[in-house]
């Protein structure tokens, strides 16, 4: 490795950070209430892709279903609304990073949260951590390799990194939102759900597993399908990071 290997993560990440489209003012108006609404499920489309995507929540979750499992110490990206707790009652010790106070200053979960960051870099460099988690996180996050590498280096010696995604950039995930949410958006709104989409999804999955792969050992994968080109949704387990390239990339996080 060295700096050859860090230049081959470079033009292999040349794209990012990702610079996510410009919104129509018509779906900036809405998109507060709506996002909230998707992540609640309130709607029948969205009701239906919640009881499907409680599959994410439990790949995430199927580590710590004992009371033998609370010292476990989690940090999850992208909380929202903290709706991932609901499956994660025997854990004791959880940090969230999350941008949007809105989503979670409400919510009557909040007493379970030991830590808030607004960001992966706020992070005390000393924290340690059993478990990172990640539901339906990893495919917004413009600057994705930075914050993977900080997140292999905030893991303990034998921890997980546990992240589910939907398939983004298959055939079967974008007929999934067409003809679900895309159509109620439309009927309720008048406008194309596929320019919110775009907005949101700036990586694919195949994108993410690249990433996963560059600053883990041990990338292990199961679908919500046939296969990874037919899934509506895919989870990841990741051990063992290559700390240099981790030390490398986490840098350029707080540059």
């Amino acid at each position: 490795m060295g700096r050859t290997d860090y230049l081959k993560g470079l033009y292999m990440f040349k794209n990012y950070p990702k610079i996510q489209i410009n919104l129509p003012r018509e779906i900036e108006e809405i998109y507060a209430d709506h996002y909230k609404s998707n992540r609640e499920g309130q709607t029948t489309a969205k009701s239906l892709s919640k009881r499907m995507e409680s599959w994410l929540h439990q790949q995430v979750a199927n580590d710590v279903t004992n009371p033998q499992d609370s010292a476990k110490v989690t940090l999850e990206l992208g909380a929202g609304t903290l709706n991932q707790l609901r499956y994660e009652s025997y854990v004791h010790s959880y940090d969230i990073v999350e941008p949007w106070i809105e989503l979670y200053k409400s919510s009557p979960l909040l007493g379970r949260i030991s830590n808030v960051y607004s960001d992966i870099s706020e992070v005390p460099g000393s924290r340690r951590y059993d478990r990172i988690t990640s539901v339906a996180t990893l495919e917004h996050i413009c600057n994705l390799p930075q914050v993977i590498a900080r997140s292999g280096i905030l893991l303990a010696k034998f921890g997980v990194l546990r992240a589910s995604v939907p398939s983004e950039g298959t055939l079967l995930w974008t007929l999934g939102w067409k003809l679900t949410t895309g159509v109620e958006f439309k009927l309720k709104y008048g406008l194309n759900y596929g320019l919110l989409m775009k907005y949101e999804h700036v990586n694919t999955a195949e994108e993410i597993e690249q990433v996963l792969e560059y600053f883990f050992n041990d990338v292990k994968c199961r679908v919500f399908g046939l296969s990874k080109a037919i899934s509506l949704y895919r989870y990841y387990e990741c051990r063992n990071p290559i700390m240099e390239r981790c030390n490398e990339f986490a840098g350029t996080l707080e540059a």
